[in-house]
């Protein structure tokens, strides 16, 4: 039982309200004006008002966006500056690219999404294929060589790889467990000049990995070392008619 004049549970609680509410007070008053109102949520919570509208009058690209040949080359240039495998073929030899790496990594096994296009696998020989049905864990796929996925885009300007579990890309757990990540690039239709162009064509709400070369982490000394939180090798296939 709490004493008069003493501090319980429930004025703790209280305080902390108080407390937060001040701040976010402070946050809308420097955001919006001193005078701005708050709005409240259906359940009560404090919101905030309709801000001015952000200008988007800024330098959308850093190089043409139309030109198809050209974005795939910079693309092609910044993936293997962040230290990524760059690979280039068209759809009819993606099979035999797809088993070539598999091969030259040695890998027995392969993770898979469910939805993998199966004729990416068609020439696979001496890999076995674990198709991730929702059930694989981290331990499982810590014991699996390589992920073959695909991706919802590529951004040319900075190397990036997006996937966002769409078709061909299955779990986000998928490319951040085994050690080897073979990533398939449809051109040009995946591939856009910069993230500003990318932003709209990517849904908010879902899971999304963005992926600038192999998982590389460095200390205090600026040495660094791969592998640390994702794959220590990522292999890029590029696949394009040209």
């Amino acid at each position: 039982m709490t004493e008069p004049g003493t501090t319980g549970p429930g004025t703790s609680a209280a305080h902390a309200r108080g407390s937060r509410e001040l701040v976010l007070g402070r946050i809308r008053a420097a955001l919006y004006g001193p005078a701005a109102p708050t709005a409240r949520a259906g359940d009560g919570r404090a919101t905030a008002p309709a801000g001015p509208p952000v200008p988007r009058d800024y330098l959308r690209s850093h190089v043409p966006a139309d030109d198809p040949a050209a974005l795939l080359d910079l693309l092609h240039r910044n993936l293997a500056d962040y230290r990524a495998l760059v690979h280039r073929c068209t759809p009819a030899h993606l099979p035999e690219t797809v088993a070539g790496l598999l091969d030259a990594r040695g890998a027995r096994t392969v993770a898979v999404p469910a939805d993998l296009p199966p004729g990416w696998l068609a020439a696979v020989r001496s890999t076995e294929p674990v198709p991730d049905d929702g059930t694989l864990t981290a331990a499982r796929l810590d014991t699996v060589d390589s992920v073959l996925t695909g991706c919802a885009l590529a951004v040319a300007e900075t190397g990036t790889l997006v996937l966002d579990a769409g078709p061909g890309q299955g779990r986000r757990l998928l490319s951040l467990v085994p050690d080897h990540h073979v990533c398939v690039v449809l051109a040009p239709e995946q591939v856009v000049a910069s993230v500003p162009l990318a932003l709209p064509r990517l849904d908010p709400r879902r899971p999304q990995t963005w992926i600038s070369g192999p998982s590389a982490t460095s200390d205090i000394e600026l040495d660094r070392v791969e592998g640390v939180h994702g794959p220590r090798t990522l292999e890029v296939v590029l696949v394009t008619e040209g």
